[in-house]
């Protein structure tokens, strides 16, 4: 993963550069297996998240993508042209569970139908790739955890970024002390828009923005700050302890009960805190999360990120890849990019670095490393920030949520 790779960005020209998914060129990939030594591979919903999926799937050589379903049409006929030849299209997910020569499923669908069509999924005996977040409520969250545990199966949730190498050098970097102490994460999730999709038919409004209506979803908390919880989650190796948050719908008078602003603080172990913010109507700096450390920060962009040290820091560290410099001469205030990965390896998609451990536990029946238990930490930091800001009162984590 060459944090230098130029490769890593090209954007599909096919309607799918929202989801941010790149075209995959690589040797890994050259040769094809078998078709018996394939996972055949079902997935219930391709809209843009499911699509991009499908992409990156047709350039893996161990899965065969042989079903999908949706309940939109177009949806249901782009997936179907991104599979296999002769793949069988579902507009009822519980008939693609009937079909009983899948091996697995992924489930790409709107928030409130994860839990539904994960248990389903189950008692299809299927093993199962859940997009994040997990569940749309804690009572879901407790209950699939132990289904998953029962089952035998493999479940894996959508967190990527858990795979991803630039993420794995953070956390050695934190482990190496090279932070000092650390006391506050910095996240943002951030975008300059209505966050809508274009909707031909009035009836169709609630169906393809569900992002917009409570009833579908928890809003940019679950949408989008999703990733950067389960990343602060994975980094101090905990769920946080209790929460307080603050949200409103003061930009976008459109109709919507998802918030449009919501800034929440996660306190975790050792006085740790945790700011999670998004905004719909500024973009600066997107996507970043800052770790503050008393000897150094670490800011984490979309695929690059960068030290800088405390004026006071005079500690040594492989930095760039080439030197170990005293970090302070090195920096002067400006921020060091980290390497990470091996020099001359191409960086993919974090996705297909998600989907590959996903066919190998089920080969290996191995625990994914992002799994029903860590989906459950997150699904339940995610509805605690919701009922924060809603209530406008501390939220505390209990006993029973960790069983």
């Amino acid at each position: 993963m060459a944090a230098q790779s130029n490769s890593r960005r090209q954007f599909i020209a096919t309607g799918l550069t929202a989801a941010g998914l790149s075209v995959i060129s690589n040797p890994l990939f050259a040769a094809r297996p078998k078709a018996a030594d394939k996972i055949r591979l079902g997935i219930i919903g391709t809209g843009s998240r499911g699509a991009g999926l499908c992409t990156l799937i047709k350039e893996m050589p161990d899965i065969a993508l042989v079903a999908c379903c949706d309940t939109i049409p177009e949806n249901l006929q782009k997936g179907l042209s991104l599979a296999e030849k002769g793949a069988k299209g579902y507009s009822d997910y519980r008939k693609l569970l009937d079909d009983k020569s899948l091996d697995a499923v992924i489930i790409a669908t709107p928030l409130y139908l994860h839990y539904p069509m994960a248990v389903a999924a189950i008692q299809a005996g299927k093993h199962i790739y859940l997009e994040k977040s997990m569940t749309y409520d804690i009572p879901q969250a407790i209950d699939l955890v132990k289904k998953v545990n029962a089952s035998k199966l493999v479940f894996q949730i959508g967190y990527q970024y858990r795979y991803y190498g630039l993420y794995h050098r953070v956390k050695e970097i934190i482990k190496e002390n090279w932070l000092g102490k650390i006391t506050h994460f910095e996240c943002q999730y951030n975008r300059n828009s209505n966050w809508r999709f274009p909707v031909k038919d009035p009836k169709m409004e609630r169906q393809i923005n569900w992002r917009m209506y409570r009833e579908y979803c928890g809003g940019p908390l679950s949408e989008l700050c999703a990733h950067e919880i389960d990343v602060v989650n994975y980094l101090v190796d905990s769920h946080p302890l209790k929460v307080v948050g603050l949200g409103g719908i003061n930009y976008w008078k459109d109709g919507r009960d998802t918030y449009d602003n919501i800034r929440t603080v996660y306190d975790y172990p050792g006085g740790v805190k945790a700011s999670v913010t998004s905004v719909l109507s500024n973009a600066y700096n997107g996507y970043s999360i800052r770790i503050l450390g008393d000897k150094a920060t670490v800011e984490i962009l979309r695929d690059k990120a960068y030290i800088y040290t405390e004026s006071t820091n005079n500690a040594k560290g492989t930095v760039d890849g080439v030197t170990g410099a005293t970090l302070a001469v090195t920096t002067q205030g400006k921020g060091v990019e980290v390497a990470y990965g091996k020099a001359g390896e191409e960086s993919l998609e974090p996705t297909v670095y998600a989907l590959q451990d996903f066919v190998k536990c089920i080969k290996d029946k191995k625990q994914p490393i992002s799994n029903v238990e860590t989906g459950r930490d997150g699904s339940i930091a995610i509805h605690m920030g919701n009922a924060a800001a809603d209530t406008e009162a501390v939220q505390i984590w209990k006993p029973e949520y960790s069983v």
